[in-house]
């Protein structure tokens, strides 16, 4: 039974609910997608999302820099139930909605802000040198 009491206690933290509502509702979000939705730092992001790996909640793909994760639970598990009765207790809940809707504002601005980021890096270094004469 020491499965099962692990399996509860994963679901028993409001930041880790938080982050599994998040995850199902787009396939795959970096740590920093959590981080932009939730308002948390990347220590305590990393934290609760290596707790749902290690449980079997998640999986993880690197790209980069940058950390992916995706929901990983089989049809018809214990986790999929769980999920099925997450989603029913949170759709209705208006901070439930609230946080996709932080979450679809961050990923809206996130390609705008790489796309700055890279303009930024092409742009020629302007560097006047004077010269004493």
């Amino acid at each position: 039974m020491r499965a099962e009491a692990r399996f509860f206690k994963s679901l028993a933290d409001e930041t880790r609910l938080k982050i599994l509502w998040l995850l199902l509702a787009e396939e795959e979000l970096c740590v920093c997608d959590v981080i932009g939705a939730l308002g948390i730092t990347q220590s305590k992001a990393s934290r609760h999302l290596r707790y749902l790996y290690h449980l079997g909640w998640v999986t993880d793909r690197r790209e980069g820099l940058l950390m992916n994760y995706r929901l990983c639970v089989p049809p018809g598990s214990p986790g999929e139930k769980q999920l099925q009765l997450l989603t029913e207790m949170l759709q209705p809940h208006p901070e439930a909605q609230a946080l996709r809707v932080r979450l679809h504002d961050w990923l809206e601005k996130k390609p705008q802000a790489k796309a700055k980021d890279a303009a930024a890096a092409a742009e020629p270094v302007n560097s006047s040198v004077r010269s004493s004469v």
